[in-house]
């Protein structure tokens, strides 16, 4: 971390010729800070201190004629002077917003030289925070959805031993791999924590972030981070995907398809059974019919060969009667 911030201000004052010098510095609030710089010539020139946060311009804390002795630039804060061969910067009772870069900055014909480079980082009464947790309520969602991220802290500190009340911002982190970015800022947050009936060391704080209505553009991973003490602490993050609703609706399709087509299958197969059984029935009215009308055929024909072999009997009987008159 302490790197990345470095090449920062590397970048920052990369049109200068000559940086020498980087240390770090690890203070409490309320303790004294005082920082040197150190002459390189006797030559006449100028020198100044200035203080650096991240994101602001640079902030002149003080300057001074490199022979002489007796420039003080003081304030009930900070107080820049030169002593012997050195030009100081004092600080008293540090707090917490004088975490920053200090440089010396000396320009002697006109050439500028960064001298004695510190990072201050002022550090309060430690919260021992034991957790930050983040949760998501609906995940995978789907666009218009409403969403709820929340973020626990558990803590075992006094809220009193720090001077303000922790904060709590979110960060999101597209999908598309883009950097993070403040979304919204809890503020003043100590309102939201509560004690446990258990163990009225420990406490806990819950914080939501809502949305009513989601969109695609929404898409990445939440990340939740608490302020306190000088300190910030992040959570491990919650990740919000997005479910097409398409694949649904044509599940959806695709079983009241299947569902119809087996009614379908059921009717055909209701109709093919009826069909079948007429047709069998049919056949059976049919062969009774033709079964009648042979036999109603046999029967004329036996009658009308009876009545032929009776008229051939007659005519014998007569034939043989007239001959024997004869």
């Amino acid at each position: 971390m302490l790197n990345i911030l470095f090449a920062a201000l590397l970048f920052s004052f990369k049109g200068y010729a000559d940086i020498q010098g980087f240390v770090t510095k690890t203070v409490y609030v309320g303790e004294d800070v005082t920082l040197r710089c150190s002459r390189r010539s006797e030559s006449s020139g100028f020198m100044f201190w200035n203080k650096l946060v991240a994101g602001n311009l640079p902030e002149d804390l003080g300057a001074t004629y490199t022979f002489d002795q007796g420039t003080v630039n003081k304030t009930p804060h900070i107080t820049a002077r030169q002593e012997p061969g050195t030009f100081v910067l004092h600080i008293t009772q540090t707090q917490l917003s004088d975490t920053a870069f200090y440089y010396c900055q000396e320009i002697l014909e006109l050439q500028t030289t960064l001298l004695n480079i510190t990072l201050l980082s002022v550090k309060g009464h430690e919260p021992e925070i034991t957790a930050v947790i983040q949760d998501v309520q609906f995940n995978p969602v789907h666009p218009g959805d409403p969403v709820t991220l929340q973020c626990s802290v558990l803590s075992d500190s006094d809220p009193q031993m720090c001077a303000e009340n922790h904060s709590v911002l979110w960060f999101r982190a597209g999908s598309d791999g883009s950097h993070p970015s403040v979304i919204y800022v809890h503020g003043n947050s100590g309102d939201n924590c509560e004690r446990s009936p258990d163990a009225p060391s420990q406490q806990k704080c819950v914080y939501n972030f809502s949305r009513n209505s989601i969109s695609s553009s929404d898409a990445g991973t939440y990340y939740c981070a608490v302020a306190a003490c000088g300190q910030i602490f992040f959570g491990n993050g919650a990740k919000v995907d997005f479910e097409d609703r398409r694949p649904f609706d044509e599940s959806v399709s695709v079983t009241a398809l299947a569902s119809l087509l087996c009614v379908i299958i059921v009717i055909n197969l209701l109709v093919v059974g009826v069909l079948i059984y007429t047709a069998r029935k049919g056949e059976h009215g049919c062969f009774d019919n033709v079964l009648h009308t042979n036999t109603v055929t046999a029967h004329s024909v036996l009658h009308d060969r009876k009545i032929v072999e009776d008229i051939q009997l007659y005519s014998a009987v007569v034939f043989t009667v007239e001959k024997s008159w004869q």
